[in-house]
């Protein structure tokens, strides 16, 4: 059903709460709103918001991209998102070998062909990274950059391209080619200095990979990659918000100097969201959950297990941030560092009908995509 009406308790609109809307939905697109209750319109209880935007997914389902890179993969990972809020999302791959990265191209370019909506695009996070930084990605892959990656980041059939790099192994040159050529480059895995940071910025770097996360810190004498990502009034952050990545007086501080129209928030998923298992196999080791946090046995930890609902919800009941920010932070704002905001991360006239239905209680009920609904609490996905 992509032609309808619905109304709502309340629906957020910008950054208002109203109660006295009809939403009207055609070919998948929000074509009105309407400001009365339309006595013919479908309604449902709750709050409607909009469809949440996760641009750093590595994994779901029991997936994990890397292992895997196949629409197959793709397709499990968005039905394992989609119950948590994700209605768009960049798949995201790990440093690995170059077959991997080819495969994993074309594995996006058939998604976004056959038609799944919530796949805009890819995200490579690196392997153009600093050794030293490196966290969970694997040493033997992290590379200088080739001709043969260029090649791959800039094909025109993949949708939106994000590429994390390390600005002091990628020259400002390159940077600023790729960004000419349409690329997202963001910065992270990074021992930078705040100097080679600032030049990465003026090439035209976008933003920063999961803020304070394997990046140089922010000291007295140095500010490193950390200091330049909290001063830029430009640059967009990515934040994993589950508080084992970062503290969340640091996450407060975050917001507070960027503000949520620069904070995005991600999940950094590994395969476990949305898959029973506990241990799950990544290159040669294993991840394992315990409270919440996945590390491999050495302690290093390893991505997340959070669901970018969740991540609304830690800013919200956590942080104390009023729930229309926090959404913005999953939703308008990554849409706006994409490029895509009339389309995406918004209810508003000429969007995509991306939304979701949470109760009192804030647990999603119901999730639409191109006014398809896509999920419902006890129906199938």
């Amino acid at each position: 059903m992509s032609n309808f009406r619905i109304t709502a308790d309340s629906v957020l609109v910008g950054d208002s709460w109203l109660s006295n809307v009809t939403l009207v939905v055609k070919d998948g697109l929000i074509a009105a709103i309407e400001l009365i209750k339309h006595p013919q319109a479908k309604h449902v209880s709750g709050r409607l918001l909009p469809g949440l935007i996760d641009l750093q997914v590595n994994g779901g389902g029991g997936c994990l991209l890397n292992a895997t890179p196949t629409v197959n993969t793709i397709a499990t990972m968005v039905r394992a998102h989609r119950q948590y809020g994700t209605t768009s999302m960049l798949p995201t791959l790990i440093t690995d070998q170059l077959s991997v990265i080819e495969a994993t191209a074309c594995a996006v370019a058939e998604s976004i062909d056959v038609g799944i909506p919530e796949v805009l695009g890819v995200h490579f996070e690196g392997p153009h990274l600093s050794q030293k930084k490196k966290g969970v990605h694997p040493e033997q892959h992290i590379r200088a950059i080739s001709d043969a990656e260029l090649a791959i980041f800039t094909r025109k059939d993949l949708g939106i391209v994000k590429v994390t790099l390390a600005p002091e192994n990628v020259t400002p040159d390159v940077i600023r080619d790729l960004v000419g050529q349409g690329v997202l480059v963001v910065l992270g895995h990074s021992n930078a200095s705040y100097e080679q940071v600032h030049e990465a910025l003026e090439a035209g770097a976008i933003g920063f990979t999961h803020i304070y996360n394997a990046m140089s810190p922010l000291q007295s004498r140095e500010p490193g990659m950390v200091g330049a990502a909290l001063t830029d009034s430009r640059s967009y952050a990515g934040l994993v918000l589950d508080h084992h990545h970062v503290h969340p007086v640091a996450s407060q501080l975050a917001i507070k100097a960027k503000g949520v129209d620069k904070v995005f928030l991600v999940t950094d998923a590994m395969a476990h969201v949305g898959a029973s298992e506990d241990s799950l196999p990544y290159f040669d080791t294993v991840i394992n959950r315990e409270n919440g946090k996945l590390t491999t046995p050495d302690g290093t930890l390893a991505g997340s297990c959070l669901d970018m609902w969740q991540a609304v919800k830690n800013a919200h009941v956590d942080l104390h941030v009023p729930l229309e920010d926090a959404v913005r932070m999953a939703s308008l704002t990554p849409a706006t560092l994409l490029g895509e905001q009339n389309l995406y991360g918004q209810i508003t006239v000429g969007a995509k009908a991306n939304f979701l239905l949470v109760d009192e209680a804030l647990n999603i009920s119901n999730v639409w995509v191109n006014g398809t609904e896509q999920y419902a609490v006890g129906g199938e996905q």
